[in-house]
């Protein structure tokens, strides 16, 4: 028993027609607004088409209605002359009188019967042109509860993608950066004034020791000169006394 498996042609088109409609799948998700106007373009061409189709008819109904009157019209006139003829005992033209009455009856019969299917068809035609009038308002109602309703939507999960950190990472990163450089830079200048504020201790209290040392050097001088006259100076011997 053997088993038909597809040529190598037919899988290649069977793949190629896969990807394109899943490409094309794809285009649509992501264009709504075209695939809607397509859809209602579509409709509008088939409402174009019915359209004409409708004015064709009622135009056959219309021409029917007349040759319906006018066919009754002859119809009486017939009708009266063939009296007129029985009266005046004009039998050969009664004859082709009443062969004329049974002719227009049946013509008109006829119409009738074809105006009543006109009647019928264009019912039917009106009531799917106007079908598909509001099918064509109801897209484009459609359309745009779907795209606002598409718009908000996104902007939810732009909104949720923003707070959850998604969608604005790096910018979130790159405020951190400027925070922590702003940061680093207020530090620095604490950092400066708490040198300088250190510095100015420092410079007070090396300037007090200084003070001190200046003041023991001058202490010690005056010490040394008082030592100085004390071993310089001798005390002076006590005169004799005179007779």
């Amino acid at each position: 028993m053997t088993t038909n498996r597809p040529g190598l042609f037919a899988r290649f088109t069977g793949l190629l027609r896969g990807v394109f409609a899943g490409w094309l799948r794809d285009r649509e998700e992501r264009s709504p607004r075209a695939v809607y106007e397509n859809a209602i373009q579509q409709r509008v061409a088939q409402y174009r088409e019915l359209k004409d189709a409708v004015a064709g008819i009622l135009y056959m109904r219309n021409k029917l209605e007349a040759e319906i009157a006018d066919g009754r019209e002859e119809l009486a006139r017939t009708l009266e002359d063939l009296r007129r003829a029985v009266r005046n005992d004009q039998d050969d033209l009664a004859v082709s009188l009443i062969e004329r009455k049974n002719q227009l009856v049946s013509e008109i019969e006829h119409s009738e019967r074809e105006l009543e299917a006109l009647r019928s068809e264009a019912g039917d035609a009106k009531s799917n042109l106007v079908r598909f009038r509001e099918e064509i308002r109801s897209l484009e109602r459609e359309k745009g509860r779907v795209l606002a309703s598409l718009a908000n939507a996104r902007a939810r999960r732009r909104i949720q993608e923003t707070l959850a950190g998604l969608s604005v990472e790096a910018d979130v990163r790159a405020l951190e950066g400027v925070r922590e450089h702003a940061a680093r830079v207020a530090a620095e200048g604490m950092l400066e004034g708490e040198i300088g504020a250190a510095l100015d201790t420092a410079g007070r209290l090396r300037t007090l020791r200084e003070e001190a040392r200046t003041e023991a050097a001058h202490r010690e001088l005056e010490e040394l000169k008082r030592q100085s006259r004390t071993l310089t100076i001798p005390a002076r011997e006590p005169e004799p006394a005179r007779a």
